[in-house]
């Protein structure tokens, strides 16, 4: 296993040894099924005490973690009869956001997720997750036709944040996400968002408007990202442990303030030791989820959406100087 961060290294040290004494029993013949017992048991214990201590700044780390399951990770393993969907009908098809109807379980669904890619030319037909205007157009023109058919939407958040190109700005990209944050406001059909991995700004919020709003333990949500926050607030873009803890981008402070509804357990070792048991934690949330919101009126799931919109932030008005 590759090593990317220190607060790994117990972790780390333990599956190297777990792996050599492996290798060691297929070469040798010699049975070493019970030090490996050990070494997992450890492991897993070991695992537990570091999750439960993690920072908010080590967390969005493990949120860009390279082997965490992305969208066509989830697409893989969660959904079956996938007919994937492309264009905006105006310019182009934006690699960032991958669209597509497939069935989650037994159900029939429309999903949108953002995909960051996995080498160097994935990430780059991907533009490293950070979606054009032409990708938040072609994600609402994919919504719009889940309404007219009935069909719930899934939405899979994983973003720095929007492309901030000259090239995006003269295509309209703030009016792309304003108007996706408008437009999904007001779609007729069950839409549950789920962060993966990084929330970042107006990126995530181009298709992070819905019904429900989910969060592994190892994603973040927040308007900027701490190295951001870092140098706009000190000047200094190491005082980015500081920024992650003063933002509040986590799942458990987000859902104290209403708005995330639930923060999912990731398995033993995070998301990125063992993806497909990440990737059906996620997909057995989301159908109950989607359970529930379908056995509601379109009424009363619209009555509730717009109350949670609206009861997120406060307004504070100040007296005014005499």
């Amino acid at each position: 296993m590759t090593n990317l961060f220190p607060f790994l290294d117990p972790l780390i040290e333990l599956q190297n040894k777990i792996s050599e004494l492996e290798g060691m029993s297929q070469t040798t013949g010699l049975d070493m099924s019970k030090e490996v017992a050990l070494l997992r048991t450890k492991w897993e214990s070991e695992s537990r005490r570091i999750f439960d201590g993690l920072t908010p700044w080590q967390r969005v780390q493990l949120s860009r973690h390279p082997a965490r399951p992305q969208t066509s990770d989830y697409i893989d393993h969660m959904l079956t009869d996938w007919v994937p969907l492309a264009g905006d009908r105006m310019f182009g098809d934006d690699g960032a956001i991958i669209c597509g109807m497939g069935r989650l379980l037994d159900r029939p669904v429309v999903l949108v997720g953002q995909e960051k890619g996995k080498d160097l030319n994935t990430r780059r037909r991907c533009n490293f997750g950070m979606p054009h205007p032409e990708g938040y157009r072609k994600a609402m023109h994919k919504m719009r036709l889940a309404e007219r058919f009935g069909l719930p939407v899934v939405c899979l958040v994983n973003t720095p944040g929007a492309f901030p190109g000259i090239e995006a700005e003269e295509r309209g990209q703030s009016i792309a996400i304003a108007e996706n944050i408008r437009d999904m406001a007001g779609l007729h059909t069950p839409i549950v968002v789920v962060v993966i991995g990084e929330g970042g700004s107006g990126g995530a919020l181009g298709i992070g408007i819905g019904d429900r709003m989910l969060m592994p333990e190892n994603s973040y949500f927040s308007v900027i990202s701490p190295e951001g926050c870092a140098a706009i607030l000190w000047k200094d873009g190491s005082k980015r442990d500081i920024a992650a803890e003063r933002l509040g981008l986590t799942g458990p402070i987000l859902q104290k303030h209403g708005i995330v509804d639930e923060v999912i357990p990731e398995p033993a070792g995070g998301g990125h030791c063992q993806p497909q048991a990440m990737v059906h934690r996620v997909r057995d949330a989301i159908d109950r989820h989607l359970g529930e919101l379908c056995a509601m009126t379109e009424d009363q799931r619209m009555d509730r959406r717009y109350a949670k919109l609206r009861a997120i932030g406060q307004v504070v008005e100040a007296a005014a100087a005499g």
